[in-house]
C-alpha cells in the first residue's frame, strides 16, 4: 500500500481534499463510486488524480490506468496541470506518473495541421483511411515494398530538394514548432510501374509500420512509440505531435499505441460512452483495470443521451441511394445483357459478385435494400409536405419564413409504435429488410471503396446502422421524430422544401441510465465529480449508479464540500420576484409587471463595479434583458448569442478587458459554465428566472414521459433538476479563488420560496442564499459595495 501524500502535488492538501482522497480509494479498492460534489476551490481535480495514481501505483490492486473524463476544455488543460504539478513533486527516486492526452486526427495529423498536401478538416479523416490504407497494401503481404522502404524514400526526397537549392521553407513540412524529415507534398511509389500509376502514401504512417515490432505476437505496439514512458510525464497534444513528427512517425497512431501504456489518460466523454469510437479506438479501456474519473459530472446524463441516440438525414439517404444503385448496376446491366454508359462493367460486376460470394448478403437483398431506401425517402418527402401545409399555407412562395421544426412520429406522451414503422409493415418491408441493411451497408463500402481505390465515409452503412437501431430499440426508451434544420440549399429547386430545410429522422435516447450505468460497470471503480450535482440521490439514479449498489452490490459513496473560502468576501440572495414563466412575463415586447420588476433588479445588480454577467433563460429573453439595460446602465452592454466557438472567444476577451462591463448570455449557451472568471473577471452574477426548457417540444414530451416511467417524477427528473443546475453553474462563475469578492443572484420567487413549485430544496442546504425582497435586494447590494469598490 502506498501513502497518497507522496502523489499528492502540494505540501498541504484542505481538510475536503484529505476526506475525498482517503473517500475514493478506500471505495476504489472495493470496486465502488465516489460521488463527489464539491464547490470551486475544492481542488476536485486533484483529489481525483491524487486518488486514481495512488490506486494504479499500489501493486495490491487491479488498477492499470487513471481515465479522465470531462467535456470542458478548460478543466481537460486543468488535469494536464495538476499532473505536471504532481510530476514535479514526486521524490527523486520515483518515476514520473506517464499521462497522455486524446484529441482527434485533424488535431495531430501533420498535413492538416499545415493545411498541406490538399488536407484540411473536410478533408482529413477519409484521406487518412486511404493513405494508410495504400501504404498498407504497398507494405504488406504480396506488397511491393516495405514500410522502411517507403519512409526512406520520402527523406530521400526532402534530401533531395534541399540539395537542389530549395529554399528550406519548401523542403521541410514543420508542425509543433518542429521540422519533420518530409516535404509538404505526399510522396509517391511507382517501382517499375507505368508513368501516372504511381501510389500516392503516408510516409507518417510508413515509419509507424516499420517501428512495429516483427512479431505481433510477442511484441507491442507500444514499441513504435519514439519516446520512453518512464520518463516522460505529461505528454500533450502538442508534445505528442513534436516527439512523433521529429522522428518521421505518426502522432496519432503513436496515440493508439501509447494508449494501453501510460498512467493517466485524458479524453471526452465520448471516448467512454460513444459506441463508434469505442469500437474503433479506446475500448480497451474499458475494463476493471481502469479507474474512471468523469468530470463536470452533472453533463453526464445530458451528453451520453446525445452519444447513444442516432438518425439520418434525408441527404444522406439519398447518397445511400445513389450508392446502392452504382453497386447493383452492372450486375443488373450484365443480366440485361447490356453496358453501363461509358463501356463495358463487367470487371465491376465481378468485384461485386466476389465481395456477395464472401458474405451471407444476397444479390436480392441488394435489390430490396435499395428499394427501402428510396420508398423511405419519399415517405418521408411525403411527410414533411403534409406538415409544411397544415402549418405553413403558401410555404413555397416563403421559403426564407421557415424555422426549425420537429413532426413527432408518434404521440410523445403515449409510447407506442411509431408511425414511420407502421408504414414501412404496411408497405410490404418485414424485419429482415430492417435488420439487414447494415450488412448491405458493409458490402456497398467495401466494393466502391475497392473500385474507387480510396476509402472514403460512404453513406449507406450509416444507413443501414440506423434503420437496424431504428427496428431493435423500444418505444418509450427511444422516441422517434422528423427533424427540420433550417439551412438554405441553391442547389434545390425554387419550391423544394429541401432548399430550405435539411430533415432528418432522429432516433433519440430519453433515458440513459441504462447505457451510463452499463458503460460504469466495466470500469474497476471511480469517481463522479462536479460543483453541482445536488440533489444526490436523483443524481446517482439517472447515472444507473443506484442500479449498480443494488444489483451488483458495489459502493457508491457521497461526499459534498462547500465554499471554504472566507465568507465575507461574498454575498448571496434569492430574491421573491415574480416567477419568470411566459404566463407572467408575456412575450418581449410587452411592458408587463412582470418585466418591470425583472429590469429593476437586473440594472440595480448591473450597476455594481465591475464585470456583470447576466443569465437568461433563452438567447431571446437574453436580447430583451441587454436592450433594457442599454437604457438604464452607463456602462458597456455586450450581448452573446448563439454563435460559433470563435466568436464566443472574441465576446469573452472583449469582456475580460478594459473597465467593468455588463454581459448578457442564455442559461443554456457556453458561457455560464466551463469558463474561467477568476480573479477581477467577474464581480457579480445573476440568474434570472429558471431555465427549464420548451416543455412543449416533442421531443422534450417524451423524455419527460419515459422519466415518469422510470423514475416516477419525471418533471422533476428530466426538467426541473438539470435546469437549477444550469443556474448554480452560472452563479458558480463569481467565486473562484480565496481572494475571490463578489455578488450571486437567484431572482425568481421559486428560489426564494416554499411553494409548489419551489426549486429551493433543489439548492444545496447551506444557508449560503439570503432570501430578500425585490425592493431589499438594493438595500443588500449597497451594503456590500465598498468590498467591490475596494477590489
Amino acid at each position: 500500500m502506498t501513502n497518497w501524500r507522496t502523489v499528492f502535488g502540494h505540501a498541504q492538501p484542505y481538510d475536503p481534499q484529505v476526506d475525498g482522497i482517503e473517500t475514493a480509494i478506500d471505495t476504489g479498492r472495493e470496486g465502488g463510486y465516489t460521488v463527489i460534489e464539491g464547490a470551486c476551490g475544492t481542488g476536485k481535480t486533484m483529489i481525483a488524480l491524487t486518488a486514481g495514481i495512488d490506486l494504479v501505483r499500489d501493486p495490491d490492486t487491479d488498477y492499470e490506468r487513471v481515465l479522465v473524463l470531462t467535456s470542458v476544455k478548460q478543466q481537460l488543460r486543468q488535469f494536464e496541470a495538476d499532473l505536471e504539478t504532481i510530476n514535479e513533486n514526486l521524490p527523486a527516486d520515483w518515476d514520473p506518473v506517464s499521462g497522455l492526452t486524446l484529441v482527434g486526427k485533424a488535431d495531430v495529423c501533420p498535413y492538416n495541421r499545415e493545411n498541406a498536401a490538399g488536407i484540411d478538416d473536410s478533408t482529413v479523416y477519409d484521406r487518412c483511411e486511404t493513405l494508410r490504407d495504400r501504404t498498407r497494401d504497398l507494405t504488406g503481404e504480396g506488397g511491393d515494398t516495405t514500410a522502411e522502404t517507403l519512409a526512406a524514400r520520402a527523406r530521400s526526397q526532402q534530401i533531395g530538394l534541399a540539395d537542389s537549392g530549395s529554399q528550406s521553407k519548401n523542403t521541410f513540412l514543420e508542425t509543433a514548432g518542429e521540422p519533420t524529415p518530409y516535404p509538404p507534398d505526399l510522396p509517391e511509389y511507382g517501382e517499375g510501374g507505368p508513368v501516372g500509376a504511381e501510389t500516392e502514401y503516408c510516409p507518417f504512417y510508413a515509419q509507424y509500420l516499420s517501428d512495429l515490432p516483427d512479431d505481433e505476437e510477442t511484441g507491442s505496439a507500444a514499441e513504435a512509440v519514439p519516446y520512453d514512458f518512464t520518463d516522460a510525464g505529461m505528454v500533450t497534444p502538442e508534445d505528442l505531435v513534436a516527439r512523433s513528427v521529429t522522428h518521421g512517425t505518426c502522432p496519432h497512431s503513436v496515440m493508439g499505441a501509447a494508449l494501453g501504456e501510460v498512467e493517466v489518460v485524458i479524453g471526452n466523454y465520448y471516448h467512454a460512452f460513444d459506441p463508434r469510437t469505442v469500437g474503433s479506438f479506446t475500448g480497451a479501456l474499458l475494463d476493471e483495470s481502469t479507474f474512471v474519473v468523469c468530470d463536470e459530472a452533472h453533463m453526464l446524463e445530458p451528453r451520453v443521451r446525445d452519444l447513444v441516440s442516432d438518425g439520418i438525414a434525408d441527404r444522406t439517404l439519398r447518397d445511400a441511394e445513389t450508392e446502392l444503385s452504382r453497386v447493383i448496376q452492372p450486375i443488373k446491366f450484365e443480366r440485361e445483357g447490356r453496358q453501363a454508359e461509358g463501356g463495358s462493367k463487367t470487371a465491376d460486376a465481378d468485384l461485386v459478385r466476389g465481395e456477395l460470394t464472401e458474405s451471407d448478403v444476397s444479390f436480392e437483398e441488394l435489390n430490396r435494400t435499395l428499394e427501402f431506401v428510396r420508398d423511405l425517402r419519399e415517405e418521408l418527402d411525403r411527410r414533411v409536405r403534409a406538415h409544411l401545409d397544415r402549418n405553413h399555407r403558401g410555404w413555397q412562395s416563403n421559403l426564407t419564413g421557415l424555422h426549425d421544426a420537429e413532426i413527432p412520429l408518434r404521440d410523445p406522451g403515449e409510447p407506442a409504435e411509431d408511425e414511420l414503422s407502421e408504414w414501412a409493415r404496411e408497405a410490404g418491408y418485414g424485419d429482415a429488410d430492417w435488420v439487414r441493411a447494415e450488412a448491405v451497408g458493409a458490402i456497398v463500402e467495401r466494393v466502391l471503396n475497392e473500385a474507387e481505390d480510396e476509402d472514403r465515409t460512404r453513406a449507406t452503412p450509416a444507413v443501414g446502422r440506423v434503420l437496424g437501431e431504428w427496428y431493435r430499440r423500444g418505444h418509450t426508451d427511444y422516441f422517434r421524430e422528423i427533424e427540420l434544420e433550417r439551412t438554405w440549399d441553391d442547389t434545390e429547386p425554387p419550391d423544394s422544401w429541401r432548399r430550405a430545410y435539411n430533415a432528418r429522422l432522429a432516433l433519440h435516447n430519453c433515458v440513459p441510465s441504462d447505457a451510463i450505468g452499463d458503460r460504469l460497470g466495466h470500469f474497476g471503480g471511480g469517481i463522479l465529480m462536479s460543483a453541482t450535482l445536488e440533489p444526490m440521490d436523483a443524481f446517482t439514479e439517472v447515472t444507473g449508479l443506484q442500479y449498480l449498489a443494488r444489483e451488483d452490490d458495489r459502493p457508491v459513496v457521497e461526499r459534498r464540500y462547500g465554499l471554504h473560502f472566507p465568507a465575507e468576501n461574498r454575498e448571496s440572495f434569492a430574491v421573491a420576484a415574480p416567477k419568470f414563466t411566459y404566463d407572467n412575463r408575456g412575450s418581449p415586447d410587452e411592458e408587463t409587471p412582470t418585466r418591470r420588476s425583472y429590469a429593476d433588479a437586473i440594472a440595480t445588480v448591473a450597476r455594481l463595479p465591475g464585470n456583470v454577467l447576466v443569465g437568461m433563460p433563452s438567447y431571446a429573453e437574453a436580447e430583451w434583458a441587454a436592450g433594457t439595460l442599454e437604457e438604464r446602465v452607463e456602462k458597456p452592454v455586450l450581448l452573446d448569442a448563439a454563435s460559433d466557438d470563435e466568436t464566443t472567444q472574441s465576446l469573452k476577451d472583449e469582456f475580460f478587458a478594459g473597465p467593468g462591463k455588463v454581459l448578457v448570455t442564455s442559461l443554456r449557451g457556453t458561457l455560464t459554465e466551463g469558463v474561467d472568471y477568476s480573479g477581477d473577471r467577474l464581480a457579480a452574477a445573476v440568474v434570472c428566472g429558471v431555465p427549464i426548457v420548451n416543455t412543449s417540444s416533442p421531443r422534450t414530451t417524451a423524455v419527460r414521459r419515459a422519466y415518469d416511467d422510470a423514475f416516477g417524477d419525471g418533471f422533476t427528473y428530466a426538467l426541473t433538476i438539470p435546469a437549477v443546475r444550469k443556474a448554480r453553474q452560472a452563479i458558480g462563475r463569481v467565486i473562484r479563488s480565496p481572494d475571490d469578492v463578489g455578488v450571486r443572484v437567484l431572482l425568481d420567487e421559486r428560489y426564494a420560496r416554499e411553494s409548489w413549485d419551489s426549486v429551493r430544496p433543489y439548492l444545496p442546504d447551506d444557508g449560503e442564499f439570503q432570501t430578500v425582497s425585490p425592493d431589499m435586494l438594493d438595500v443588500g447590494l449597497e451594503r456590500f459595495r465598498p468590498r467591490l469598490s475596494s477590489q
